[in-house]
């Protein structure tokens, strides 16, 4: 979670990824493939995969085939096909809000089958290493809210995978920086690893009863400690602040521009890693 904002923020991508989404706009979008024609059905959707930021999704797009790609007023779908499924990718902006307005509008719009919640996590436990996978079978928040996914899993296949885990993921609402504040959210909440938007994912699902799963990548392990002068970057609501602040970082330890090239290929590794291991899981999905 903490390389996905230190990137998300040092590069500048799309601020407007973090509005609220309006997915019925997608049928008056612009797509990479030329405009749609609005009066035509939309194709059938077996699998939607919701991430926050492109950042994450990036890999798994790039493995769909026939994808058409439409930039929406507030988000970015991706829909093709996945090994002979119909897929859909929405990146629907950090945070609950933005996640849980463009999965409702999803459902809605596409009514698949399965919905899954994909992207980096923050390990909140030792034993999680960065590039590790996380399946949650439950999903909370810092407010005791809880929801269980019925995930069934082969423990025997677990044990046999020191880098696959299955247990409960904490939905948080704000940076969690050091080692201490993982610590004390592992301890409290006895969650393996943290996100900001797989609870509003599930609730959104729930209406209409869509399946749902959830797959995260560890992008930062226990001893991964955001910078302090990244904390003033993060600060910045407006695009001339962080770039002040970005200013300032860079003058006072000009070694943090090479940390953050680090942390964008570490990024393009992770999400990598788990589009490979996202394409393995929808295979298994029983078809519609």
């Amino acid at each position: 979670m903490m390389l996905r904002w230190m990137v998300s923020n040092w590069l500048r991508q799309t601020a407007q990824e973090q509005l609220r989404s309006v997915v019925t706009g997608a049928m008056h979008g612009e797509s990479e493939a030329g405009a749609e024609d609005s009066s035509e059905p939309l194709p059938p959707v077996d699998v939607a995969v919701v991430f926050a930021l492109s950042v994450e999704s990036g890999g798994f797009v790039d493995l769909l085939k026939e994808r058409v790609t439409t930039r929406c007023h507030s988000h970015t779908e991706h829909r093709g096909q996945l090994n002979g499924r119909h897929v859909l990718v929405a990146e629907s902006g950090v945070g609950r809000n933005a996640a849980h307005a463009v999965t409702a509008d999803v459902i809605g719009l596409y009514q698949p089958n399965w919905v899954i919640s994909a992207g980096f996590a923050g390990a909140l436990q030792p034993e999680l290493k960065r590039g590790h996978i996380l399946m949650a079978e439950e999903v909370v928040d810092v407010t005791g809210k809880k929801l269980s996914i019925g995930l069934t899993v082969d423990r025997a296949s677990i044990e046999a995978s020191p880098a696959l885990h299955v247990g409960r993921l904490l939905t948080v609402d704000q940076l969690i920086r050091t080692r201490s504040q993982k610590e004390q959210l592992g301890t409290e909440h006895a969650a393996l690893a943290c996100d900001m938007e797989t609870l509003a994912i599930a609730e959104a699902c729930q209406p209409a009863g869509t399946k749902f799963m959830s797959v995260r990548i560890i992008s930062d392990s226990m001893d991964d400690e955001l910078p302090k002068e990244i904390e003033s970057l993060l600060s910045q609501d407006s695009l001339v602040g962080k770039l002040g602040a970005a200013t300032g970082a860079i003058f006072h330890r000009p070694s943090s521009v090479k940390d953050m090239w680090k942390l964008k290929e570490d990024a393009l590794k992770a999400t990598d890693r788990l589009a490979r291991f996202l394409t393995g899981v929808i295979d298994q999905l029983p078809p519609p």
